[in-house]
């Protein structure tokens, strides 16, 4: 048990960053329904979870990735707090867009840096991993020496653990869906009946979402 990422998934549910409802799903933009919703952009209204979320992230770094010369924010939900943590690094920081500007100089990454530079990827939130590993696949191409990626919140699929595994790129999150749970269990926020449907969402998401298919 890693009592930082349990601490912090509590604090996403205290503000309701983070929901769950197994009896009424929400729909997810792929069309899936899923009994969670996370929004992590709402720890940046909360000074003091901001300020643990960034502490969480600047730990990270010291242990795994010490060498770090350059913070990357994955647009939009990774550029504030990577902008924050890079501030309390004194590091450079730049943010890659999903796609290149359509006028103007048609950047894609935005913001300073030299080729082979050593770099953490900052994002806020991992499903399947392939949006954020694209982010990687566009900074390497542009020189970059990817050290890892860290996110706030990990669902934790097996998808993910193998994309970043083929595509060779070490992924930390400070909280996660397995601790999610405890936290919530822990706290009351959910029943041991609702944990069943929880855990069964987290072990095949598309099966789950076909029984609420009309």
């Amino acid at each position: 048990m890693n009592n930082t990422s349990i601490n912090i998934a509590k604090q996403l549910l205290q503000i309701y960053a983070i929901k769950l409802n197994p009896a009424s799903p929400f729909t997810w933009a792929s069309g899936l329904r899923s009994p969670i919703y996370c929004d992590n952009r709402q720890t940046l209204s909360y000074p003091d979870i901001r300020a643990s979320i960034k502490n969480a992230f600047v730990d990270t770094l010291a242990r795994e990735f010490p060498n770090v010369e350059l913070i990357a924010g994955v647009a939009t939900g990774g550029i504030a707090i990577g902008a924050i943590l890079a501030d309390a690094l004194n590091l450079p920081f730049i943010y890659v867009r999903t796609s290149a500007k359509q006028h103007g100089l048609g950047n894609q990454i935005e913001g300073f840096f030299t080729p082979g530079q050593k770099t953490v990827v900052i994002e806020d939130l991992i499903s399947t991993g392939s949006s954020s590993l694209q982010v990687v696949d566009v900074l390497r191409g542009a020189g970059v020496d990817i050290l890892g990626m860290v996110s706030i919140f990990s669902y934790g699929f097996q998808r993910s653990v193998d994309n970043f595994a083929k595509a060779d790129c070490k992924l930390f999150s400070l909280s996660n869906y397995q601790d999610l749970l405890l936290a919530a269990i822990e706290t009351g926020y959910i029943g041991q009946e609702q944990l069943s449907a929880l855990k069964s969402w987290s072990r095949d998401p598309e099966a789950w979402s076909a029984q609420f298919k009309v």
